[in-house]
């Protein structure tokens, strides 16, 4: 993420949380807490690793910590599937004893950093890559903590960056969209102009693009121009009245299917879909939405996924392993940190020539052979 954007946005929208989703947390976990009225039981597990790259010893225990972005624990969003690795981790290693903080607004972000570091949490988990300047400053006054930013490169050797080449994901749910369209106008909208957002709009516009050159159509993307970096956005993850007028407003433009990238705010977009009376079909973003925004089951074609989850699991398992691991994780096809999910209720609707062309666009993402564009694209 551009750090000029990432400021900002945070300066002007610090109440706002990232884009995704997640498998609702339980509560009561063992080994595991929350705060602020959010769900889960304390813990009495504690440990800290320090210095360097390497970190606990095979077999010690972790006193792993996580700062949510804005939006709860609960958010059937970015800060529930990021916990949900946390959970799992603690689950498959009970000496890995986890918690989280939440945060109110962006004026949270180092203060609840601060207060983590110095109760000897270790590793530090930031969820969002707007607090890309406050986990900087933070790893900087705590040079033994570990710290992990989740949708943000690595800034320091005590800093591991957890990203996610999402373009993809949406480049696959693009072809699908352009594949399965009857209006032959498809549309996407974000919360916030970053690049976290972006991604998924850039690849998604790609993947329509493609489909249009390979089967000579012209299908068209409403709400985002990739060559410009300008779209409509919702200026908001959890405002669901914004997100429903602005796909309502896609629907008059003649779209049939619209892909949000913005968090709760999406949910708006569910119910546009469910108002329309059938006309309007939606594709979810950062997990299977018909597991994570069930009620709208029957609108979603498919869904461009981040293994958010996974990401936070993997790197849990190598810190308590007894090595933190340094630099980046990037997410991708390639190593299933990014993906379409099923088509659930439109399997018998997806023509079986359409799920092989998918077959086979993945294949070609992966060796090479299709080259995504996107200028947001993850570098290692």
């Amino acid at each position: 993420m551009r750090p000029v954007m990432k400021i900002a946005a945070v300066a002007a929208l610090g109440s706002l949380a990232l884009a995704g989703c997640g498998s609702k947390p339980s509560s009561g976990s063992s080994g595991s807490s929350g705060s602020a009225g959010a769900s889960g039981s304390s813990s009495t597990s504690s440990s800290a690793a320090s210095g360097g790259a390497s970190g606990a010893a095979a077999g010690a225990k972790l006193k792993a910590c996580m700062v949510l972005d804005t939006g709860g624990v609960d958010d059937r969003s970015f800060n529930q599937s990021s916990w949900a690795g946390m959970q799992a981790a603690n689950k498959t290693n009970p000496n890995i004893s986890i918690k989280y903080v939440p945060s109110n607004s962006s004026s949270d972000y180092i203060p609840n950093l601060t207060k983590l570091a110095g109760q000897n949490c270790d590793p530090v988990i930031a969820v969002g890559g707007l607090m890309e300047s406050a986990v900087k400053s933070t790893a900087a006054k705590y040079p033994k903590t570990h710290f992990a930013e989740i949708d943000d490169a690595s800034q320091g050797s005590n800093d591991y960056g957890i990203q996610f080449n999402t373009a993809q994901a949406a480049f696959l749910a693009g072809y699908a969209a352009a594949g399965m369209t009857k209006s032959g106008t498809v549309g996407t909208w974000g919360g916030l102009p970053i690049s976290p957002v972006t991604i998924y709009m850039d690849g998604f516009t790609e993947g329509v693009t493609y489909y249009n050159t390979q089967k000579h159509k012209s299908v068209k993307v409403l709400g985002w121009n990739e060559k410009t970096q300008k779209g409509t956005f919702s200026s908001s993850f959890t405002d669901q009245g914004k997100g429903k007028s602005i796909t309502q407003q896609m629907e008059s433009q003649g779209a049939d299917i619209v892909f949000p990238v913005a968090g709760g705010a999406g949910l708006g977009a569910g119910a546009a879909a469910q108002a329309s009376n059938g006309k309007l079909n939606l594709i979810w973003v950062d997990t299977d939405g018909c597991e994570s925004a069930a009620q709208y089951c029957k609108y979603i074609l498919t869904s461009a996924t981040k293994n958010l989850s996974q990401g936070v699991q993997t790197y849990l398992k190598q810190a308590s392993d007894g090595t933190f691991p340094t630099g980046n994780y990037i997410g991708t096809l390639k190593n299933n940190g990014v993906g379409l999910a099923p088509f659930h209720q439109f399997a018998s609707k997806v023509p079986g020539a359409l799920k092989s062309e998918l077959a086979q666009v993945k294949t070609e993402i992966m060796s090479g052979k299709i080259k995504i564009t996107s200028p947001n694209q993850p570098k290692s």
